[in-house]
């Protein structure tokens, strides 16, 4: 009888230790939410940025992008993986290196196109990732990953990686709309649905747009650019990273006295809309590149004519591109300037 009263014991207080765990758990994550709200709140009182002036953008090196040199990983290093993130359509997963940087490493078909993509936004003033494209990388400590396990041997090493650095002093508070923003008919908003035209970005979900709370102000960013340098289209049609797809794919679609259309294909094939949301938000994603005045598309050519072609080469040799795909990527894009400048 003795020994049921102590078991019974020992369950009850088994029981009052799971609740009050679980009622700490909450307490935590309640407090937790309450202050993420305070800050987001209190982040909102700063001022909000989507462009600053480069400087002198024909001396800047787009072999490194906005981390510059001193930030680069180091290719040898040791890195030790964090854990997997299971988002998005493409495979992700955290490291830190020697030095306890923490850095998102992606795989698949993005790693390239997104590293080049960020160098030629950075150049003429918008924010970006400070982004670094790995052809290859050692992670200790590997286990097998949900996705991209195509991409790592047995003994860990990763093929293909763009590495984005993971600033503790760069909060992410929330996500941009392309219609409804501080910025809806300035130049600087312009230029960058330029850019997007400029590089065939044809995922523009709101999703891929992040406010980052950097140095007192709010920056509004394009904080995946990975769906670049290819074709636009629809879901069977449309291309990332793809040299021919890219090139031969046309860049403005009209032109009026006052405003210019970019092309931008990015809704579903008519018979496979099946996700109506889906539909109607990838159309939607169409006209970002519409109905630009041509002062403003002009403006952004001329920034972007101030780069050398050894500065757009750097773009692609940066994110591991071919001799021939540096080449062919680099007479694109600057064809594609060329274009902006004689509107």
């Amino acid at each position: 009888m003795q020994r049921f009263s102590t078991i019974t014991t020992i369950v009850m207080a088994l029981v009052l230790l799971g609740t009050s765990v679980s009622v700490d758990a909450q307490d935590h994550k309640e407090h937790k939410d309450k202050k993420d709200h305070t800050e987001r709140k209190e982040a909102k009182q700063l001022p909000a940025v989507i462009w600053h002036d480069p400087g002198n953008i024909s001396a800047l090196n787009l072999l490194y992008g906005a981390g510059g040199a001193a930030h680069a990983p180091d290719p040898n290093g040791k890195f030790t993986f964090i854990e997997e993130d299971k988002s998005g359509s493409s495979p992700k997963f955290d490291v830190k290196d020697a030095k306890g940087v923490t850095w998102r490493v992606k795989l698949g078909a993005e790693p390239q196109s997104e590293t080049a993509a960020t160098r030629l936004l950075w150049a003429v003033g918008y924010f970006v990732d400070e982004d670094y494209y790995l052809p290859k990388l050692k992670v200790e400590g590997l286990p097998k990953l949900r996705r991209g396990q195509n991409y790592v041997s047995d003994d860990g090493l990763v093929q293909g990686a763009r590495l984005k650095r993971k600033d503790k002093n760069n909060h992410k508070i929330g996500k941009w709309d392309w219609f409804k923003n501080p910025f809806v008919g300035t130049k600087e908003l312009d230029g960058l649905r330029v850019m997007m035209a400029l590089v065939n970005n044809w995922d523009l979900k709101e999703i891929n747009n992040a406010i980052y709370v950097v140095d007192g102000e709010q920056r509004y960013a394009v904080s995946d650019l990975g769906a670049s340098f290819g074709k636009t289209g629809n879901t069977i049609t449309r291309s990332k990273s793809d040299m021919q797809g890219y090139e031969k794919s046309t860049f403005i679609q009209s032109v009026t006295a006052s405003k210019v259309d970019f092309e931008l294909h990015s809704r579903p094939f008519v018979l496979t809309a099946v996700d109506i949301p889906n539909y109607r938000t990838r159309t939607k994603m169409e006209q970002v590149t519409k109905h630009i005045p041509r002062e403003d598309a002009k403006w952004i050519g001329q920034s972007l004519g101030q780069l050398s072609s050894e500065q757009i080469r750097d773009c692609f040799r940066s994110a591991g591109y071919s001799q021939e795909e540096v080449e062919t990527y680099a007479n694109t894009v600057r064809d594609r300037i060329a274009a902006l400048n004689a509107l």
